[in-house]
């Protein structure tokens, strides 16, 4: 299929999706995934993470067709022509963060994200974290909800919710950005390079518990969270020329 010769389709399980997998398995031969050098996902962005996340090893591309309800990350549907589509696709490279969460009691989790990491404050009582990038303290409190780290993909998703700034794909820096700050007041975030090493400690642990997660994966009652760009992992997404991911991004930064 024009450069792809085994090709899979996923779907989320929103009747769309579903409805959609069916279409297009009637018309086009396909493969499970396992087996694939493409994978099309039908779905929203939620979904189009999670294929990410699972199927990430295989070093495939991914094109998305939205079939859900957020479609940032994905293509129009439509069942013609997928050959075509495929084929004048424009790649983009998705490199995701790197998460290493050490908990209260001493025991490192480690995950990746493609959207962002966040911290967020567990009970009633505001967090309290020092904040520390490429070995100085830049914050030495932040009393808040919570804060994130967020790649120039994920700019758009929970870091755009909490006030933070979009990031042109080609930018290659990270959004450091607080959830309902409270001290300092005034500070709204930082944009970091891409290499930036970030590390979070919580302060008063036992009274103000934080968890940390990485898209899907969370902690509970983490002591200190290391975040950085996973260069080593590179993910692949296919875009339509019309639908390209970059215009997309320039234009949420106008919306109003």
């Amino acid at each position: 299929m024009s450069g792809f010769s085994k090709i899979a389709i996923v779907a989320s399980d929103a009747p769309a999706a579903q409805a959609a997998l069916k279409e297009l398995c009637s018309r086009y031969n396909t493969v499970p995934p396992e087996q694939a050098d493409l994978v099309v996902t039908l779905g929203g962005d939620g979904f189009m993470l999670e294929t990410l996340h699972k199927y990430r090893e295989r070093a495939v591309p991914f094109y998305g067709m939205h079939r859900g309800s957020v479609g940032f990350l994905m293509n129009a549907y439509g069942p013609d022509g997928l050959e075509q589509r495929v084929a004048r696709a424009q790649p983009v490279a998705v490199h995701p963060l790197s998460m290493s969460a050490t908990d209260r009691a001493g025991v490192l989790h480690d995950a990746i994200a493609i959207n962002e990491v966040s911290l967020v404050r567990q009970g009633r009582q505001a967090a309290k974290l020092r904040i520390t990038v490429d070995d100085t303290v830049r914050l030495d409190e932040l009393t808040a909800d919570g804060v994130l780290v967020a790649t120039p993909v994920g700019s758009t998703a929970y870091n755009l919710s909490a006030h933070g700034p979009i990031i042109p794909l080609s930018a290659a820096i990270l959004a450091l950005t607080p959830i309902s700050a409270f001290r300092p007041r005034r500070w709204r975030g930082a944009l970091l390079p891409h290499w930036a090493s970030v590390r979070f400690d919580v302060l008063e642990i036992e009274r103000r518990p934080v968890s940390a997660a990485a898209d899907f994966t969370e902690v509970r009652d983490v002591a200190s969270v290391v975040v950085r760009e996973a260069k080593e992992i590179s993910l692949t997404m296919l875009f339509d020329p019309e639908h390209n991911l970059d215009e997309r991004v320039l234009k949420e930064q106008f919306l109003t």
